[in-house]
């Protein structure tokens, strides 16, 4: 399995980063419900991004939740050295990890290494990175996100610098190389992202700081159709 079994045409992925994580297990059920196919999954180590969010432990929890709804687990990795989680995460019951590549000296060799573990792979990039310096060496991944907020803060403003970016990131990449956007997603932006080439549209407060979060995921899936 992999994303060309978890795409349809665009999906929305909520960011459980931005989940009640008291409820966490409940939110992920009634999101399956709701027709979510994909979860992001926010790990930040203090150092690359100041916050600290969630590891490898509850993504040992959640994944089978997710797994057993049919749904698959895309692990953004915020982290210096992200390499050395590559083994964690897949054996916590990670299905995608993403990488930056601002914290790692050869792409190729971390897709490489993802991919040992059998693990679909993914290449983010800041706001500060050019997409042309991001095309040049992700070739070979499966997805490239665009961050359009700088990365592990949650609920911060959309760039409006990331239309572009997305856009030139569409001419540059091969075709089965999927684009994703992170930061500030939400009904304003959702149906434009996509015509600028984004397939995977990552939402946290959108969904999550909602009273209805199914209702919330919906409605930006009705926004990209």
């Amino acid at each position: 399995m992999g994303w060309s079994d978890w795409i349809r045409a665009a999906e929305i992925e909520p960011s459980l980063y931005g989940a009640d994580l008291a409820h966490l297990g409940d939110e992920t059920e009634a999101l399956l419900a709701a027709g979510c196919r994909v979860f992001h999954f926010d790990v930040g180590d203090g150092h690359f991004i100041e916050p600290i969010t969630m590891g490898p432990i509850v993504l040992q929890a959640v994944a089978p939740i997710a797994h057993r709804g049919g749904g698959a687990m895309d692990v953004h990795l915020m982290v210096e050295s992200p390499a050395k989680y590559f083994e964690p995460v897949a054996r916590a019951g990670g299905d995608s990890v993403t990488f930056h590549i601002e914290a790692v000296d050869d792409v190729p060799g971390t897709i490489r290494a993802a991919r040992e573990q059998r693990l679909q792979v993914g290449v983010a990039f800041n706001p500060e990175t050019e997409p042309e310096d991001v095309a040049a060496v992700s070739d070979r991944a499966d997805i490239v996100l665009c961050m359009s907020i700088h990365p592990g803060y949650s609920g911060t403003p959309f760039q409006e610098a990331a239309f572009g970016r997305i856009a030139r990131l569409r001419e540059l990449l091969p075709e089965r190389v999927h684009i994703q956007v992170d930061g500030g997603v939400g009904l304003a932006n959702a149906a434009r992202l996509r015509e600028c080439g984004a397939t995977l549209l990552v939402a946290a407060s959108s969904i999550f700081a909602t009273d209805d979060p199914p209702a919330a995921y919906r409605g930006l899936v009705q926004a990209i159709a």
